[in-house]
């Protein structure tokens, strides 16, 4: 890795942190919340991969309403990785066996479009305590 060469460079790489910490921080019940399980079995399953990808797509697409964080074992290490979904005012969504492609799809359809992306559906809370 090449060496910082100016204060202004650092500031950009300070920037682009902060954006990417912004994504993930926990919070606000107007934001959708995006949890992808990062317990070992999600990890050895492809979670981080999963994780990465989403979190390119909501930089990518500039979605401001959105953030991501990582969480421990869901319970369903044999649908491993998974992501739930978490809109205001809706039920939980958990979706399973979330590889690259599908991040992307869930980002497309899901938090973008509001559609729910049936096949992959794990388990969907209708308790809205």
């Amino acid at each position: 890795m090449a060496g910082i060469k100016s204060l202004e460079e650092l500031q950009k790489i300070r920037a682009k942190a902060q954006q990417g910490m912004d994504l993930r921080k926990a919070g606000d019940e107007e934001y959708i919340k995006l949890m992808v399980g990062m317990a070992t079995c999600g990890i050895a399953a492809g979670a981080r991969d999963t994780f990465n990808t989403l979190l390119e797509e909501i930089e990518k697409r500039n979605i401001k309403n959105v953030y991501l964080v990582q969480v421990g074992c869901m319970g369903y290490c044999h649908d491993e990785p998974t992501v739930q979904v978490n809109k205001p005012g809706e039920p939980p969504v958990l979706y399973g066996n979330i590889n690259k492609e599908k991040a992307i799809e869930i980002i497309d359809k899901h938090v973008e479009k509001g559609e729910l992306l049936q096949d992959l559906i794990i388990s969907k809370s209708f308790d809205r305590a």
